[in-house]
């Protein structure tokens, strides 16, 4: 399962597996006191894709479509997330104050894509064919 959490709430034991998913630390967070399992910096949206988007409404359908070009290139970074969602709780943490359109709900919709696909050398899949 696939959960997108703002980084300022609380950290959960439901959490699971938590990790950071923006390219830059969050504001008035200190490394010591934020829980978290990883920071994928690499998987977040490159610097000048982020600046484009500028966290405007009216150019998230372009930012989401960009991005998940961008995440399409990187799946060696997103694949062992694959893994954390198969088998618990993976929550993506993230800074926007907008719970919607940002780029953890981006990466979410991509994960839970490719979730749905058959996993390679998945014999079951094969046969069915």
């Amino acid at each position: 399962m696939i959960v997108c959490k703002r980084v300022y709430l609380p950290a959960m034991p439901e959490d699971g597996f938590r990790v950071l998913v923006d390219r830059l630390w969050p504001r008035g967070c200190s490394k010591a006191g934020l829980q978290l399992d990883a920071w994928l910096r690499e998987l977040a949206p490159s610097n000048a894709l982020r600046q484009a988007f500028a966290h405007d409404p009216e150019h998230f359908a372009e930012f989401r479509c960009a991005y998940r070009d961008e995440l399409a290139t990187l799946p060696t970074q997103w694949r062992p997330l694959l893994e954390r969602a198969r088998h618990g709780t993976l929550t993506l943490l993230y800074a926007a104050h907008d719970e919607q359109l940002n780029n953890a709900r981006v990466l979410a919709e991509f994960l839970d894509e490719q979730l749905a696909l058959p996993a390679p050398g998945d014999c079951a899949a094969e046969e069915s064919r």
